[in-house]
């Protein structure tokens, strides 16, 4: 088999596309010599080392219109059975199976939480509804089940395959750090509650002097934050300093408003971390048991569990194993596994 990957996730530097086109492709490649996988775009993307293969690219200004023309033609070159569309694209003739994974359903729910979002807000409910992709992909069961009441897409259309963390995302040995933090890993961007965040951290901080660590990409229609004595916010971190974050935090948190899976929490716990997260459909079934969950507009509740955190160590005792044994549920070889299962069904009812 013969699959043209969506690599135009792969021209942003960070975040959970770039790393779910990433981290998939090369899981898919692993676990499937015998099949190829070309990774596909009309953008220019650096193709990441190992067995994956890249496409040409349009060949000219007719295959610029690259959803309507390009794609095709360069199926066509390729000899590709099935496209995945890996960020709510797919080509908009069906001229061969297509598989659609749809993340979340954050571009439909309120405008504020993305400010470039209009072309997916747009088209995808387009060609869900004419049942353009032959099969869709969610992140998480809690997504599914909102798609299908959103878009009313047959129930047996739409299949859901939890993401994994990187195999390097692990507990590291390290030296404590100089002040106790608790760590947010992630997009700076409004749906994430970052504001909120610091607010409930405050008087935490006043008592018990544990800062704030924010570490990702500030997405342009994030409005930023006051600086304030122990709040530290990093910017974009290298991969490779990740699990160390993760391993010497006090706690990780994340009180995002709506996640389509929450890949920076599995990342987090991967590397023993006690979680406190929002109280999300699609984290809460990420997390299970493993981790504390709050409601993500209930301030005061942030405020004393994150001051309990702070307290001592008997709050945080068993945590980090529970963390870790949750964490071993979840791998890409598996994501890998059941992705195929569905490529495999979408050419079966295709071409059947």
């Amino acid at each position: 088999m013969r699959v043209a990957v969506d690599a135009t996730p792969l021209i942003l530097s960070s975040g959970g596309l770039a790393r779910y086109t990433l981290e998939l492709s090369q899981a898919l490649a692993t676990e499937f010599p015998g099949d190829e996988y070309f990774l596909v775009s009309d953008q220019k993307f650096a193709l990441p080392p190992g067995k994956l293969k890249m496409g040409a690219g349009p060949a000219g200004p007719f295959e610029r219109r690259w959803w309507l023309w390009g794609v095709q033609r360069e199926m066509k070159r390729l000899g590709a059975g099935v496209f995945h569309g890996t960020n709510f694209a797919v080509p908009y003739y069906p001229t061969r199976p297509s598989v659609m994974t749809l993340h979340d359903l954050s571009p439909w729910m309120d405008r504020s939480w993305h400010h470039a979002a209009n072309r997916v807000r747009r088209i995808a409910p387009v060609l869900i509804g004419l049942g353009v992709p032959t099969m869709i992909i969610t992140d998480s069961e809690a997504v599914r089940l909102q798609a299908i009441e959103r878009f009313r897409i047959n129930p047996n259309r739409i299949v859901a395959v939890p993401l994994a963390a990187s195999a390097h995302f692990r507990p590291v040995s390290a030296a404590p750090p100089p002040r106790p933090f608790f760590l947010y890993v992630g997009t700076l961007e409004p749906r994430k509650n970052l504001p909120f965040l610091v607010d409930a951290w405050r008087p935490v901080h006043s008592r018990y002097g544990v800062e704030l660590v924010l570490a990702g990409r500030r997405r342009e229609d994030f409005a930023g934050l006051p600086e304030e004595p122990g709040l530290r916010i990093t910017g974009e971190t290298a991969e490779e300093d990740l699990p160390t974050l993760y391993s010497q935090a006090l706690a990780f948190v994340y009180p995002s408003l709506y996640e389509g899976f929450g890949l920076p929490v599995l990342e987090a716990m991967q590397c023993g971390a006690c979680v406190i997260t929002s109280t999300d459909p699609a984290i809460t079934e990420l997390v299970d048991d493993a981790g504390v969950r709050i409601d993500p507009r209930d301030s005061r509740g942030w405020t004393e569990t994150l001051a309990a955190c702070a307290s001592g160590r008997d709050w945080l005792r068993g945590r980090r194993e529970r963390s870790l044994s949750r964490s071993r549920e979840f791998s890409w070889s598996r994501t890998a596994r059941r992705t195929h299962e569905v490529y495999l069904e979408a050419m079966r009812r295709f071409h059947g």
